[in-house]
């Protein structure tokens, strides 16, 4: 028999009503106070991927680049690595998914400074984590962080525990080292980045790439950026040699318009930055019950709004006919002032009548927020699109009653209504085939 004296209970968190002993306040100091360090970004030579993130890569930052398989995220990331290695910077590429040999095919189609990468094919955390203590790279690239698994944990790899385990343990050396570290993570079905929601908080800037993997474009915007604003949108076109920026998509899009009965230009907005893309519309007799109602690159229950507006206020009624409506080049459009396009494209598929005057030089413009009583709503950003689309010769430019803020531009039509907006678009065609 041995005796024991139990100790006595602590008090638990909630009823103890001050500090624990011996600890010491802190002491709050104003902003103003506060000196700031202006830290010099990293420039990665792709002068799209550096506007989003907000000037180039913040050292000691963490970021998270979310896509669908097969999008570009890998070949996005070798060709930073091989810009930042050219310009003389220390990098590591660690991959869970890839051996060194596929990694080496695409960095030999990538070209550069590619093959001058340090590659480390690895999923076990705490390898990563060693080896990043002793090389400190400027820059390392994961890919992907659902690869990656704690010894320790006894979940599977890309569960929520090995995730969590394993964005704090690399947040803390990267931290620690001054490292910046360019997260690869997977999606869900539904397009949003896989794991636990705290592996978005816990890094300093979320980015995610789109597009489908059939069409050439992509685009890259920033959902959350500590260090930067989420209003820019980065546009690639994927090649065989890998990524190419894209600075002038508008003249692009607008060079293939097809020009015909159900093609629309909208002006849209990505981000802060115009951009000028075609909507294109099929309406056909349908031999099922309901129509089918197929949409890509917008947003269908948008399209179920645009097309009651159209039937109740604008006398053309699809409610027996398939529809389909197409935003042109893989860009996702998802804004109100696109209402206006879907509805012009949809009704010019309806009546066979291409939008604007046939023989001009250019096709019209529009963009518009309906509502449901038929009202053209004023959408931001209005001056920007005006000045994109009149910077191609479009016209005219079909806005909401009030978006030309102060002298308005030539061949910008005005209207209040959907009945308006219809009889500006169709009126010239019409007169031109009479």
């Amino acid at each position: 028999m041995v005796e024991e004296i139990p100790a006595a209970p602590a008090a638990s968190v909630g009823a103890r009503n001050g500090p624990r002993r011996g600890v010491a306040p802190g002491k709050p100091r104003r902003l103003s106070e506060v000196e700031t360090v202006a830290a010099d970004r990293l420039l990665t030579g792709i002068a799209e991927f550096d506007r989003v993130l907000g000037g180039g890569i913040v050292p000691g930052s963490l970021v998270l680049i979310g896509g669908s398989p097969g999008i570009g995220k890998s070949t996005l990331t070798a060709m930073a690595l091989g810009n930042l290695v050219a310009a003389g910077r220390r990098t590591l590429y660690v991959s869970g998914e890839e051996s060194p040999a596929q990694i080496r095919l695409r960095a030999q189609r990538l070209g550069g400074e590619a093959l001058a990468v340090p590659v480390l094919a690895e999923t076990d955390l705490d390898t990563v984590v060693a080896t990043l203590e002793h090389e400190v790279p400027e820059v390392c690239v994961i890919d992907s962080v659902q690869t990656l698994h704690c010894a320790d944990l006894s979940g599977a790899p890309g569960s929520v525990g090995q995730v969590r385990e394993v964005a704090d343990r690399i947040t803390r050396v990267a931290k620690a080292r001054d490292i910046a570290v360019l997260l690869v993570g997977h999606v869900t079905k539904e397009g949003s980045l896989a794991g636990p929601r705290v592996l978005e908080h816990a890094v300093d800037c979320v980015l995610q790439f789109e597009g489908e993997r059939e069409r050439t474009y992509r685009t890259l915007r920033a959902l959350k950026n500590r260090f930067g604003s989420t209003n820019d949108v980065g546009v690639f076109e994927m090649r065989d040699e890998g990524l190419v920026e894209v600075l002038d998509a508008s003249a692009r899009f607008v060079g293939a318009a097809t020009r015909a009965p159900g093609s629309a230009v909208l002006a849209a907005m990505e981000g802060s930055r115009p951009l000028l893309v075609e909507v294109q519309a099929l309406v056909s007799p349908s031999e099922i019950v309901p129509p089918r109602r197929v949409v890509s690159g917008i947003d269908r229950n948008r399209l179920a709004l645009v097309l009651a507006v159209l039937a109740r206020h604008g006398s053309i009624a699809v409610g027996s006919a398939d529809v389909f409506v197409n935003v042109v080049g893989g860009i996702r459009v998802d804004e109100p002032g696109a209402d206006l396009a879907i509805a012009l494209a949809v009704a010019g598929a309806v009546r066979g009548i291409a939008l604007g005057d046939p023989s001009a030089a250019a096709p019209p413009a529009c963009f518009g927020e309906l509502g449901l009583t038929g009202e053209l709503r004023p959408v931001a950003h209005a001056d920007r699109r005006l000045t994109e689309a009149a910077k191609f010769g479009l016209s005219p430019i079909i806005v909401a009653r009030g978006e030309s803020s102060g002298q308005p531009l030539a061949g910008t039509v005005e209207v209040a209504t959907l009945r308006e907006a219809l009889t500006a678009a169709f009126g010239t065609a019409r007169r031109a085939a009479a």
